[in-house]
């Protein structure tokens, strides 16, 4: 199998919110929007698709599921501290703190406003990498 593509579709109460703190705090862009979807990308990143709650689109056990249990993860190659600081002077609410674990990982969580955990993760020695 060959894959040209990775996205991660998320169900959110709120699609607006989601893809407005995307744009404004993580550099995605829109490719595609219509009623309740949006289709987010980012040159160095995962693509992600928004879809509103109880969308149509999905099969009826999905629709009234949102995201939950799912941490969205992304890997800096460096500035770590300065994207945390950054952020929150935005006014990102972070939801775990910059930490170090004994094992040289760098992390910290924010919290999109409709409950979507994303980490930011950077290595502390390049043989991680």
């Amino acid at each position: 199998m060959q894959f040209t593509a990775s996205t991660v579709s998320l169900t959110v109460d709120d699609v607006t919110r989601s893809q407005e703190f995307f744009t404004a705090h993580l550099g995605y862009a829109v490719r595609h929007a219509a009623d309740g979807f949006v289709s987010l990308w980012h040159d160095d990143a995962v693509d992600v698709v928004l879809l509103a709650r109880g969308i149509e689109v999905l099969p009826p056990e999905q629709r009234d599921q949102r995201v939950s249990g799912l941490i969205l993860a992304f890997t800096v190659a460096s500035g770590l501290r300065e994207q945390e600081k950054r952020l929150r002077e935005a006014g990102v609410r972070i939801t775990m703190p910059l930490r170090e674990e004994p094992w040289g990982e760098r992390l910290f969580q924010v919290t999109d406003p409709n409950g979507v955990i994303i980490q930011f993760v950077e290595w502390a020695a390049s043989e991680h990498g």
